[in-house]
């Protein structure tokens, strides 16, 4: 089984570009794209025509905004569209979708550079997802968590952290409730399998950081741990244009 996920920054712009031929043409079993800033209906029939599976979206109703969007190749058991709280699902972040025994979360998560009041949105949004979680591994669900979590968790996951110590996406508040998911019974599955590698997923458009090797790490996928053994490798897609994110893959047996 085989999922990628990809925060493609504007799908009519990555569609433009013939960007998710690479996405496609890896026959994923799923396909969970963050900040897709469009709603299904807004894409012609040619773009269109570039999306071979199945889907699921959840658009913000600010417009050009956030939003999500789920391809799948097998109808999945169950789709849930958002979190059920207002606050964060009138931005269009979640989609939950289960599958092969498991349920999988796409999520955009909030980013906290606009002020304090979107850094205190975002450790809400990360407390709403939180007490979720819970209460589907008490029902005995396995989960897996991925996109785009707008936060690096260790100094590893970031070209200079003594630089954005105070920098929103390396917060000592946002990295600790990463953290929490991981006491919570998570699994951040590529620094599972590689503890010592420094890759990132997300560079600035600026000052050509990408060629310069100046990133962040923000796409993970966090699983539960009964899921573990299920885990054979993730793979962070750097060298794959089309947005200032690469896509990240997880392979599960």
């Amino acid at each position: 089984m085989k999922i990628i996920t990809w925060n493609v920054n504007g799908i009519r712009a990555a569609l433009g570009k013939h960007a998710l031929d690479w996405a496609f043409a890896q026959r994923p079993d799923a396909l969970c794209l963050q900040e897709v800033k469009a709603r299904r209906e807004q894409l012609n029939e040619e773009q269109l025509s570039q999306l071979p599976l199945r889907d699921v979206w959840n658009a913000a109703q600010r417009p050009g905004y956030s939003g999500v969007a789920t391809f799948y190749k097998n109808q999945p058991d169950e789709i849930v569209v958002g979190m059920g709280q207002e606050q964060f699902d009138v931005e269009g972040r979640v989609i939950q979708t289960v599958m092969a025994g498991c349920r999988l979360f796409n999520i955009y998560f909030p980013n906290g550079q606009r002020g304090q009041q979107r850094v205190n949105y975002k450790l809400a949004f990360y407390a709403q997802l939180l007490k979720l979680c819970d209460d589907l591994h008490k029902k005995g669900e396995n989960i897996i968590i991925t996109g785009d979590f707008n936060t690096a968790h260790m100094p590893i996951d970031l070209k200079n952290p003594k630089a954005n110590e105070k920098t929103s996406g390396f917060l000592p508040e946002e990295r600790e409730w990463v953290q929490a998911f991981l006491d919570h019974g998570f699994v951040d599955v590529f620094r599972h399998f590689y503890p010592d590698k420094v890759q990132y997923t997300w560079w600035t458009y600026r000052l050509n950081a990408r060629q310069r090797g100046i990133g962040w790490r923000l796409d993970y996928y966090l699983v539960s741990k009964d899921l573990l053994p299920r885990v054979e490798d993730v793979i962070i897609h750097d060298e794959v244009p089309g947005s200032d994110h690469c896509p990240v893959e997880l392979v599960l047996k």
